[in-house]
């Protein structure tokens, strides 16, 4: 691995380059202050805190740094009634309480699966609580659009991630669960609720994900993603001076500055692949539809994929491109 960009010490990297559970590579190009971010909070051991577009790949960013080192890698989505707690784990006491009757029936106690005076039986680990337990490597969390809980989730999470890593289940008697190998958590943040709390700030690295303005760089995501966006039959695939065009439109469409969502790189791969069903290379450059529907002023080909908004609709249905 003498050619990866992370930085993660030998002693935190999984026997033989790759953990069982680290995922499949994904195609992701990080440009460098990306990657510098992301040593950052492997050298200082903290949370990395990722804002940006929507569309913008933070979330990926994960996938990609876990599939790179190798690995194992850990999703948590946030949602609204997300309690810290619930990355560490869950306890199901209804179910138990269901095996304390069950075993009480009599000619029943057979069937019992779960031993009732087991309470580990019924402890399910998340996303945080299974990282801390990985005893041959580091993992990688992804904290998933962590302002959709409540104000004081962030803040929370610091009694987890700051030293000694480790966690007590309550109702066992067990020693605390620490973290042997510490685990990068990267976390993603839309504002949905404003700024994150200021303590919880002062322990994250932080890295904004500028959209990709530049059509050279825009190409070179194009291109890790396949022709035309995605591995397709060559009857479904772009020609070159078709994604040049669809590029360029798709940038001016951007610049007019007065869209109330607009369309980041997910959307971009997604009319992509559009572009590539409907024309492919059924069409060259020669032929005059692809190149006029793709032209300043006329209608935008498959607008749905690029407006997600209904006050940026009109513009779509008007074929406005800059």
């Amino acid at each position: 691995m003498t050619d990866c960009p992370f930085e993660l010490p030998a002693e935190h990297r999984p026997p033989g380059g790759r953990h069982p559970e680290a995922p499949d590579p994904v195609p992701y190009i990080a440009s460098p202050m990306l990657i510098e971010a992301v040593n950052l909070a492997i050298h200082l051991d903290r949370p990395l805190l990722l804002e940006g577009e929507a569309g913008s790949g933070k979330s990926q960013l994960a996938r990609h740094v876990a599939a790179t080192l190798g690995l194992p890698f850990y999703f948590w989505p946030v949602r609204s009634t997300s309690q810290a707690q619930d990355g560490l784990y869950s306890y199901d006491a209804i179910l138990r309480l269901h095996d304390v009757h069950l075993a009480q029936l009599p000619g029943r106690r057979v069937g019992v699966k779960r031993h009732p005076q087991q309470p580990m039986n019924y402890v399910t680990f998340g996303a945080l609580g299974r990282a801390f337990q990985v005893p041959e490597c580091s993992a990688v969390v992804l904290i998933d659009e962590i302002d959709k809980a409540d104000l004081d989730f962030p803040n929370d999470l610091l009694t987890v991630l700051d030293d000694p890593r480790a966690f007590s289940i309550r109702e066992a008697r067990l020693p605390p669960i620490r973290a042997l190998h510490p685990p990068l958590v990267i976390i993603t943040s839309n504002k949905e609720k404003g700024n994150l709390p200021a303590p919880f700030l002062r322990r994250c690295i932080y890295s904004y994900l500028e959209f990709p303005a530049d059509p050279a760089r825009l190409q070179e995501i194009i291109a890790a993603h396949g022709t035309a966006a995605a591995p397709r039959p060559a009857a479904e695939t772009l020609e070159p001076a078709l994604i040049d065009l669809a590029v360029e439109r798709f940038l001016a469409l951007r610049a007019q500055g007065n869209l109330f969502k607009p369309p980041g790189t997910s959307e971009l791969l997604d009319w992509l692949r559009a572009l590539g069903r409907a024309w492919g290379q059924r069409v060259g450059t020669a032929d005059p539809a692809p190149i006029a529907a793709l032209r300043d002023g006329t209608r935008l080909p498959f607008p749905e994929l690029l407006f997600k908004q209904r006050v940026d609709w009109p513009r779509a249905a008007a074929g406005q491109a800059g």
